[in-house]
């Protein structure tokens, strides 16, 4: 934006009064194009994380957040503990990809994709715009006494709106104790399970209080990602931007006359309806430029471009565009540090996806029994005893599971149990056994074992253990 010199906006925040207050915000009901855009991408995005926590894929289910007993699901593939290095990369992936998505694009996710603006926008204020009617009414309503009618659509909002939070409440417990759990829970007496009785209670009050009162607050306050956008935007980055150099010309905005001549008057094309402002969900005037509350919604677009169409200007007034095109017409370029930022993308999306074919089925871990020296035995054996477990991330059980030392020859003992034994789908199997090797085989006090898991005779994965034995002296 061109420099003025009124810039107090910048300092403080648009949904507080000077006293400190809170400025309570009445966006106009959006419409349009882009709106009718964002509709679509919102309600589909809505089905997904209504319906994903009941979704199964091979028995598991869709997507599994289970912190407690350590079970994550994405996109029906179990993962566990033991896989906490894809998680990390994964989310090394999303970190990269949204500030490059942000460094191109500015803050698009938040209006087009983030679940706090989707409920907001498309659940909550539908339903205020249903109950309450637009801006003007709600003001109004807000404004006068508590009388029946004020009563009755406040009441039947707020109920609404408990509804509505309560089952999101459910969908949200759905993804961390998961859905089976969560249907079994509900068909039973809640007072039968209390610890998740009280935190479906806490849940629904956080989302009431989040979508009655707090609202717009998350995503100019709340949310680390619009300070994070106001480091990464920079002149040549996408943004809802609003083209100062036709609306304001030479002489600056002037409200619209008929018949009358604004390019020799030397005005620009922005007649300063306040349109604008006044559909804005965050409560700014994207007029003053780039500000940390926008969250790229593009309701002032559709809004700019309907005022545009009554008066026969072009439309465009406000639209994606970068500074350095509103300045220079200047088209979109990939720039270096986007460049920079699609290359480490890229590097760590190839490594993340080779791990993926690389992460076995089964997870064998065999640990020497702490405190546990090794064991002369009779026939000139050496013994080691090891803990050992298995974990098994498919959904089918894996049967005749054996074990077999590589190289070396020597027996393994298995304590309590069979030498075969199998390890249930998505659970684990731990036990104790004893490794017994003759000392002639031995180098060493240390000596590195390679041990072979087996099912039904088929190598399925392999683990090491360092086996200890008598020192040996030249």
């Amino acid at each position: 934006m061109e420099p003025s010199e009124n810039q107090s906006f910048r300092d403080t925040i648009g949904t507080m009064t000077e006293d400190g207050k809170r400025a309570w915000v009445y966006p106009k009901k959006p419409s349009g194009r882009l709106y009718n855009y964002r509709k679509i991408v919102s309600y589909g995005l809505l089905v997904f994380l209504l319906a994903s926590p009941f979704i199964k894929i091979n028995g598991n289910q869709f997507i599994l957040f289970n912190i407690l007993e350590r079970r994550f699901n994405v996109f029906g593939l179990p993962f566990w503990p033991q896989d906490f290095y894809l998680v990390v990369m994964s989310m090394l992936i999303g970190v990269v990809f949204i500030t490059l998505f942000t460094v191109s694009f500015g803050r698009v996710f938040c209006g087009w994709i983030c679940p706090q603006t989707i409920f907001m926008e498309m659940v909550f204020r539908r339903i205020e715009y249903w109950i309450e009617g637009d801006r003007n009414k709600q003001r109004k309503l807000d404004r006068q006494e508590w009388n029946a009618e004020k009563v009755r659509k406040k009441g039947f909002k707020w109920f609404i709106f408990l509804i509505v939070s309560f089952i999101i409440a459910n969908v949200f417990l759905a993804y961390l104790i998961g859905s089976d759990k969560l249907l079994r829970y509900i068909s039973d007496n809640p007072l039968n399970h209390l610890g998740t009785l009280i935190p479906l209670i806490i849940f629904t009050a956080v989302f009431y209080f989040v979508f009655a009162w707090f609202r717009e607050q998350v995503c100019i306050i709340a949310c680390p990602y619009g300070r994070l956008q106001s480091v990464l935007l920079d002149n040549k980055s996408i943004v809802v931007a609003y083209d100062y150099k036709r609306g304001e010309a030479e002489n600056g905005r002037k409200k619209f006359r008929k018949n009358e001549d604004r390019k020799a008057l030397g005005y620009g094309d922005c007649i300063d309806c306040m349109q604008c402002v006044n559909v804005c969900p965050t409560g700014i005037d994207i007029r003053n430029g780039t500000q940390l509350e926008c969250v790229n919604c593009t309701a002032c677009i559709d809004e700019c471009d309907h005022i545009m169409e009554s008066i026969n200007l072009p439309k465009g007034l406000i639209r994606f565009a970068s500074e350095d095109e509103i300045e220079k017409k200047a088209k979109f370029k990939i720039t270096a540090r986007m460049k920079g930022y699609i290359a480490v993308l890229s590097i760590l999306t190839g490594i993340f996806i080779g791990l993926l074919f690389l992460r076995n089925d089964v997870e064998a871990t065999i640990l020497r029994l702490p405190g546990q020296l090794y064991e002369r035995k009779e026939g000139n054996l050496i013994s080691n005893v090891f803990t050992y477990k298995l974990v098994n991330k498919t959904t089918k059980d894996i049967n005749n599971i054996s074990f077999k030392l590589r190289k070396y020859k020597g027996k393994i003992k298995l304590v309590s149990t069979t030498d075969n034994f199998m390890v249930p789908a998505q659970e684990l199997a731990e036990g104790t056994l004893f490794i017994e090797i003759d000392k002639n085989e031995l180098s060493g006090d240390k000596n590195k074992l390679v041990i072979e898991v087996y099912s039904n005779e088929e190598l399925i994965e392999t683990t090491t253990v360092n086996f200890l034995g008598p020192r040996s002296y030249n």
